[in-house]
């Protein structure tokens, strides 16, 4: 790796006020955060479809509550064996050709699931369906690295993850009417061609670094490399795997995984739950299934603002483990609390509590990604990733063989409740001031 031509900010720089934009200055890089949004849009468009049409989907290819719980683990094994490598390539090529195939891909495997007609051939098309996925989010991740100041990243994570979740949180919905029209399968094909489109517009107008577009003005650009924690003219050496020993990334791992075993719960056995274990249907079933992902939305943007406004007062590293901390304890308690609610919508509206609170972390947890990783954003981001999408082949797995042997959906709630409040205590140790490579 060359050296810097900039002069890199302090870690735990205060914030806004270092380094003011001017007033004339360009915004692509709003623009950037735009089109950002709309991939995440798509993304959960595409993964949520499938908890909707689950039931409809057994009943036509003959699936046991355990071999569906397969094909929902099936996307994430994938997602978590090829997530490391792609977020490396994208350190290594850039995001604008990386996220041209990840898109292309797994819009491609959506439209395929359509076409299944067997189990096998569901557990094919779904696990190729995560090969291909795997690596948006740390693209992303680089791609904001190069384009936002450190100031700015907590909340352009958290719009981001805004887009993804408000699609979750409507996708029930128009899953639910779709299906009075349309068979299960047209909705796959339906969704699946909208990522093309996206593609498309991502190749012809993004450019992997702010200097190499030609809309970005020197104010703009100036305004981006003062603010960010390394030079953006250095090259990419190769990923170094002893980096993924660090205590910071294993300590972002271990927490990652429960709030991503948690939110695999939200995405994949609630609609199951709520209509089996808690007796709701029709629009109300398709409502309160998607509230979850609706408020974390909200939460998304909130926690962002959040971040990025803690570190501006006390510093990186408060500004980024208080946040996060604090959200995975209380979603523990909410989770918890929603299974000993008797009525069937207030125990929807706590779990949903549970699931938004949890989210409210992402701004901290992957602008810390971009805080330690430098130019190994890209594989930092994957590695936490990778260890999510762990929790998330085992969450769905898990709770069907508890539900079917102790015959009650309560344990596996149980569980998951004091996991979310073990990963706050991971936030204790995790430094974001202190970069990978020191």
């Amino acid at each position: 790796m060359t050296a810097s031509t900039e002069t890199p900010i302090p870690a735990d720089a205060a914030g806004p006020a270092t380094y003011a934009v001017p007033s004339t200055a360009t915004r692509i890089r709003y623009r950037v955060l735009g089109m950002a949004v709309l991939l995440a849009a798509v993304t959960y468009l595409d993964r949520v479809c499938i908890s909707i049409t689950a039931p409809a989907m057994r009943h036509d290819l003959g699936l046991s509550q355990v071999e569906m719980s397969f094909v929902f683990s099936a996307f994430t094994l994938a997602y978590a064996l090829f997530e490391i490598p792609t977020g490396q390539w994208g350190d290594r090529v850039g995001t604008r050709r990386v996220l041209l195939r990840i898109v292309t891909w797994w819009s491609t495997f959506t439209m395929l699931t359509g076409a299944a007609f067997s189990y096998a051939s569901l557990l094919v098309t779904r696990f190729l369906f995560g090969a291909g996925e795997a690596g948006a989010w740390p693209n992303v991740a680089i791609t904001f690295s190069h384009w936002f100041p450190l100031r700015e990243r907590g909340t352009a994570q958290g719009i981001f993850f805004a887009g993804a979740h408000l699609a979750g949180g409507i996708t029930p919905v128009i899953v639910t009417a779709l299906l009075l029209v349309l068979p299960w399968r047209a909705t796959f094909v339906l969704f699946g061609a909208v990522g093309f489109v996206w593609a498309f517009a991502w190749y012809r107008w993004f450019r992997d670094k702010p200097e190499d577009h030609p809309a970005v003005d020197a104010a703009e650009l100036a305004y981006i490399r003062n603010g960010r924690t390394y030079g953006a003219h250095g090259h990419y050496a190769g990923a170094d795997w002893r980096l993924l020993a660090n205590r910071n990334v294993v300590l972002l791992c271990l927490m990652y995984f429960t709030q991503v075993y948690g939110f695999y719960l939200y995405i994949t056995w609630l609609p199951t739950y709520l209509k089996e274990a808690r007796g709701l249907t029709s629009l109300t079933l398709g409502v309160l299934s998607g509230l979850p992902l609706t408020l974390s939305a909200v939460a998304d943007i909130l926690g962002g603002l959040a971040t990025d406004a803690m570190t501006a007062r006390v510093g990186l590293r408060l500004g980024r483990a208080s946040i996060g901390a604090a959200s995975l304890a209380a979603a523990g308690l909410f989770l918890i609390a929603g299974t000993f609610v008797g009525n069937a919508v207030a125990a929807a509206i706590l779990i949903s509590l549970a699931a938004a609170s949890s989210n409210f972390l992402l701004g901290a947890s992957w602008g810390t990604c971009l805080d330690i990783g430098g130019r190994h954003s890209g594989l930092i981001s994957a590695a936490m990733n990778s260890s999510g999408a762990v929790g998330g082949i085992l969450s769905p797995i898990l709770l069907a063989f508890v539900v079917q042997h102790f015959a009650t959906w309560s344990a596996p709630l149980y569980f998951t409740g004091l996991l979310y409040i073990a990963g706050a205590v991971c936030w204790a140790g995790i430094d974001p001031t202190r970069s990978v490579t020191e």
